[in-house]
């Protein structure tokens, strides 16, 4: 592998087939003793999940943005 001009490396196929990972997958760089793990990014919570408990409730719409956003 290589990085390109614009610093984004290619993970091979093979690789991409055995961990099942796909365009849109996104993944987290960790720094290791000898280089970079790269792992998959765990699998966030399903968007009606976070939703589906607010319904009914009230409240405002800028302060359930804010709690999303994570700020």
């Amino acid at each position: 592998m290589r990085i390109s001009t614009r610093c984004q490396v290619t993970i091979p196929k093979a690789l991409r087939n055995r961990f099942g990972m796909n365009h849109k997958m996104e993944v987290e760089m960790t720094p290791a003793p000898k280089g970079i793990l790269i792992r998959k990014r765990a699998a966030a919570e399903h968007p009606v999940d976070r939703v589906h408990a607010l319904v009914g409730r009230g409240g405002s719409t800028d302060e359930y943005l804010e709690k999303i956003r994570g700020r």
